[in-house]
């Protein structure tokens, strides 16, 4: 294989377009088509961020909470101060029952950003 070969056989232009053809599945409600493309995107470029978030968030709206779990995870691995990780996160374990996790990650995105949305959940009142 040449040395900038993609394992997926496919070019970087068509990762780009299966990205933003995923975004559009998200946004039809097609949550489970936006995983499948976004599978092939990330197999060749694992350290994208962006694909792994977009990813993380198809799995939770098709209540794949396991895997949105360890998506979202990775993102905040990387960008540790990512508030929408953060509340996205706690989202998917407030839907697992984990509620001490669940307000821990609200907390964070609250701290992160005072969004009127994240300051809600964190519920620093309680």
């Amino acid at each position: 294989m040449p040395e900038n070969s993609d394992p997926t056989g496919r070019s970087p232009e068509t990762h780009v377009i299966d990205f933003r053809a995923a975004e559009q599945l998200l946004a039809a409600r097609d949550p489970r088509g936006a995983v499948k493309l976004l599978d092939g995107v990330i197999a060749a470029h694992p350290e994208n961020t962006a694909a792994r978030l977009l990813r993380a968030r198809a799995f939770f709206a098709a209540a794949q909470l396991r895997p949105a779990e360890l998506e979202f995870s990775i993102v905040l691995e990387r960008e540790p101060d990512n508030a929408y990780a953060h509340f996205a996160l706690a989202r998917t374990y407030e839907r697992q029952a984990r509620r001490e996790e669940a307000k821990r990650h609200f907390r964070l995105a609250a701290a992160l950003d005072p969004n009127p949305q994240y300051l809600k959940a964190a519920d620093f009142d309680s």
